[in-house]
């Protein structure tokens, strides 16, 4: 190799590294500075299974990055690309475009609270999450209906219902259905772990327990009455008599209109306890803690009966011939007379 030769290496190889050097200074000073000085916030979506070339891409669209190629070429030398999560994000083009690929990464998404009442079902729960734009409807409840994934968390029953706790949660846009459950699974269980020993002292199962807890929150909204209640199923249970509960009848009906008719108690199905003995198939609702402390820890009384007053409290009573009078009382129009009365 001539002197000439190898002289025109070495400057090539001269000029490659400074090239390099160039270029790692370009892409280093383009990562650490904004676009902008000041900008407004926007809203950036990640939806789930998006490639590193299509967010990188929609940032440069949006112009919250100037140029997508050194960013693109950053995030796949150092691995941000996989680590990118998909949901709703507020950045701006005042934020460096190292800032936004470490918000991007690290999922630090736009959360959004919702809050789940005592006594929702299933459906109504899923209705709040579509509302509010977090999950799809009809894949909250094919997720909540899957005797796989019911499975999975060892519950026992055909549904997740009664165990999706009712709580205030705040969840991002985008994020998974399935993450959506889970975490309230999951409270569920955090809820009810002070009380395992409670349930096991009972002589009742947990489905048996979450069932009747279910009832009596759609039974009553005053914290007071949910001990009596349950004092009054469990004294029927005991006696072998049926629950005579409107709410599981309306759960077992496939279209209720919000008349009950006499009908409607005749018509058998797994959650009628006008025709059933016992407790339904499962729960009907799902329930909070307060209704839960209630079966474990119910009042001490010999009622086996109780009616609506009309004002959210129920008169209880020992014998059918005072829970008549009280009928006659309370309900002199409408079906009242029927409630827990056989």
């Amino acid at each position: 190799m001539s002197i000439h030769t190898k002289r025109v290496i070495f400057f090539g190889f001269i000029l490659i590294l400074m090239v390099g050097v160039l270029m790692s200074v370009g892409v280093a000073r383009f990562l650490v500075h904004p676009a902008k000085k000041k900008a407004p916030d926007q809203i950036f979506f990640v939806r789930e299974g998006a490639t590193l070339r299509e967010v990188v891409g929609d940032l440069e669209k949006k112009g919250i990055i100037t140029n997508k190629t050194p960013l693109l070429l950053w995030s796949r030398l150092t691995g941000y690309g996989s680590k990118i999560k998909a949901g709703e994000y507020r950045l701006n083009s005042g934020m460096a475009p190292l800032k936004v690929l470490n918000i991007l990464s690290r999922g630090i998404i736009i959360t959004h609270p919702i809050t789940i009442p005592e006594g929702f079902t299933i459906r109504q729960i899923a209705e709040g999450f579509a509302e509010k734009g977090l999950a799809d409807r009809a894949e909250f409840l094919a997720l909540a209906d899957n005797p796989e994934i019911v499975k999975g968390y060892a519950i026992p029953g055909p549904s997740l219902e009664g165990y999706l706790y009712p709580d205030t949660y705040r969840f991002g846009r985008g994020q998974p259905t399935r993450l959506i459950v889970d975490v309230m699974v999951n409270r569920f269980f955090d809820i009810i772990a002070p009380l395992r020993q409670r349930i096991e002292a009972s002589g009742m199962t947990l489905r048996q327990v979450i069932t009747m807890a279910s009832l009596i929150e759609k039974e009553t909204g005053l914290s007071e009455e949910r001990p009596v209640i349950a004092s009054v199923f469990l004294n029927r249970l005991r006696k072998g008599m049926r629950l005579d509960s409107d709410p599981t009848v309306i759960y077992g009906l496939r279209d209720f209109d919000g008349n009950l008719t006499s009908k409607d108690l005749d018509t058998p199905t797994p959650y009628n306890t006008y025709v059933i003995k016992g407790l339904p198939l499962g729960p009907i609702a799902n329930p909070g803690k307060e209704a839960i402390k209630a079966v474990l820890y119910p009042a001490n009384t010999d009622y086996l009966y109780f009616v609506s007053k009309n004002d959210g409290s129920h008169h209880f009573s020992r014998t059918l011939a005072e829970h008549n009078r009280a009928v006659r009382m309370y309900q002199k129009k409408g079906r009242g007379a029927r409630t827990k009365t056989s």
